[in-house]
């Protein structure tokens, strides 16, 4: 068995990456990609690599020398990298193809070991390795058969988005016999260049011979193991967070802040967004009109408030909307005066937004890191700030003030000339919701010095399209606040949500019910679990202790190294006291159950 690695191109779209190198030279991690897959040919039986270089390829041959690994080290020039395609390349590399039973990879790949031994192991000589379409993925789609057979390869321009359940990506690693190669890939590459030319793709023979229908090409797809293509910048930092070492790989999904949708198949159990409204037509109405909302711009602040204000039932005057609820926590923030009163552990957007010499900090001293109404207005007594944040219910911990002794603590915020900022981004999710928001004119109008937050994203499942609102009979304040955002702050997409979310209300309804359904078996199953004590929430997340001798950090690596679960660890969050905690997103039952056997699985 031999390999031969295509590179060749000069990789343009990594930018100052392969500026003076070839793309196989980009580091992953500190790593070459050539560096990687050649240790990963060194653990089996190939006698030689051929590399089929261009770009940059006296550097890559100074660099690799004649052997590397134990592995010998045979070079094929492409002299016309820049006006040819692939084709071209292996086309140059035809005799050496004939040579022996070949590993076909290109060079811009980065993959788990295993998965060499996926094509060697199997008995099939010609395989395509191949991976379930994800809308991360780009190049060549195939369609395969029950049996594996590869019918169809889909071209770019045979694409169409509403067949991609059938698709599956090429992962441009391939195993061919010598007999394979001598008899038809070879000759039908040789007379495919010649009649259609040398920028193509080595793909497009392939794909001829599928239509012969001799199922010569088998397709392997793969399961849980991990690859990426690297073409470009994002496509690098995401490989650098897949094949990260373990000091460093949460460091590097933490700080992405989102778009987890890039990672093949991991559940994200970090980020806190409703599971079921989704499921709502309200997606069918926005999809059905998205060529006119990406086409056009949005309205400004008059109109969005207006639909705001429709939205949620309160005056246009006392609401703002803002690209996510960060824009308004930020905007906010930076207009109080003097101290802040927060209760730790918390949602540190705001504090973080303060001057650190500012805040007034209550820790609850109850075991779950409960707390009441009462227990704000003993200490805030003792301890006076010009500003308290209330999180109902409260991130991490899940505790939840009943409404009659939230308004109570704005009589008594009131009284103390104490603004009030009650942010009920999850309040949604709690027992009897419909009767717990604040955003009633008259509640409002009562207590002119509270603010109101409330993150769309969160309650509604809708992240994408950044929306929160602000609201408060302070209508100085509001109107302050609505000359500090830009204009066009909302986009078009989170506007005409608002315009038509009031004809899918009783959808949401039914989506809150169903989720609170969801979270208290969750809760339950997560109860049985031996290493974990579940704290009471009405949100939609659970703060767990993780119990000796198990560490939060240990668990959450390993769910995400083992099983693709991407969790929270919060034990150097302010406020804990040095145990371990992890917070524990509420998705859908789908993906809860892989949750729980997750867990179960570890704990035997």
């Amino acid at each position: 068995m031999q390999a031969i690695i295509l590179a060749a191109g000069m990789g343009k779209r990594l930018g100052e990456y392969t500026k003076n190198n070839t793309k196989c030279m980009v580091p992953v991690n500190g790593t070459p990609l050539i560096d990687r897959v050649l240790r990963q040919l060194a653990q089996h039986d190939i006698t030689k690599v051929v590399i089929v270089v261009g770009y940059e390829g006296k550097k890559l041959m100074d660099y690799l020398g004649p052997e590397r690994n134990g592995l010998k080290i045979e070079y094929v020039n492409n002299p016309v990298y820049d006006k040819t395609n692939n084709i071209y390349s292996l086309a140059l590399a035809k005799h050496k193809l004939q040579d022996d039973d070949t590993l076909l990879i290109e060079s811009d790949l980065i993959f788990d070991d295993g998965m060499l031994d996926l094509l060697l192991d199997n008995s099939y000589p010609n395989l395509a390795l191949v991976a379930k379409y994800e809308s991360w993925m780009d190049g060549t789609m195939v369609r395969i058969d029950d049996d594996n057979n590869i019918v169809n390869f889909i071209t770019k321009d045979a694409f169409r988005y509403s067949d991609t359940a059938s698709y599956y990506k090429t992962v441009n690693i391939y195993k061919f016999s010598k007999e394979f190669s001598r008899t038809k890939y070879v000759p039908f590459l040789e007379a495919y260049t010649k009649a259609v030319g040398n920028n193509e793709y080595y793909e497009n023979v392939l794909r001829i011979i599928s239509f012969l229908n001799s199922h010569d090409l088998k397709a392997l797809p793969i399961t849980s193991e991990k690859w990426y293509e690297i073409d470009d910048k994002q496509d690098l930092d995401i490989a650098e967070a897949l094949f990260a070492d373990e000091k460093d790989v949460l460091r590097k999904y933490y700080g992405r802040f989102g778009g987890f949708w890039r990672f093949p198949k991991m559940l994200d159990y970090c980020y806190l967004v409703n599971p079921y409204f989704n499921e709502s037509r309200i997606i069918d109405e926005l999809e059905a009109y998205f060529r006119t909302l990406i086409s056009e711009y949005p309205s400004g602040m008059k109109v969005n408030s207006l639909l705001a204000s429709k939205c949620w039932g309160v005056k246009e005057e006392y609401i703002i909307p803002g690209n996510g609820a960060a824009e308004l926590i930020k905007a906010l923030m930076e207009l109080l005066p003097g101290t802040l009163g927060v209760t730790r552990p918390t949602f540190e957007e705001y504090p973080n937004r303060r001057d650190p010499g500012s805040l007034v900090t209550f820790i609850p001293q109850d075991r779950d890191y409960r707390y009441t109404a009462r227990d704000l207005m003993d200490y805030f007594e003792a301890h006076h700030a010009d500003s308290l944040l209330l999180i109902n219910p409260d991130n991490p911990s899940g505790n939840f003030i009943p409404i009659d002794d939230v308004i109570a603590l704005a009589a008594w915020c009131q009284e103390h000339q104490t603004r009030l900022i009650v942010d009920e981004s999850f309040v949604d999710f709690s027992q009897g919701y419909e009767n717990n928001t604040l955003l009633h004119d008259n509640i409002l109008e009562a207590y002119p010095q509270m603010v109101v937050m409330k993150s769309i994203s969160k309650s509604y499942g809708v992240p994408g399209i950044r929306l929160g609102i602000l609201c408060s009979a302070d209508t100085d304040l509001i109107a302050r606040m609505k000359k500090m955002v830009s204009i066009w702050n909302i986009n078009s997409f989170a506007e005409y949500f608002m315009q038509i979310f009031t004809k899918y209300e009783k959808d949401y309804k039914r989506a809150c019910d169903r989720f609170i359904a969801e979270r208290d078996d969750f809760g339950r199953q997560l109860r049985s679990i031996s290493f974990l004590r579940v704290m009471p929430s009405q949100a939609n997340y659970f703060l767990c202790e993780i119990l000796p001798p198990r560490s939060a950090g240990e668990l959450v690596l390993t769910m995400l190294k083992r099983y693709n679960i991407l969790v929270r660890d919060c034990s150097t969050k302010q406020g804990f006291d040095g145990r371990q905690y992890m917070r524990i997103a509420v998705r859908s039952h789908e993906d809860n159950a892989r949750f729980i056997a997750a867990f179960k699985e570890l704990e035997k």
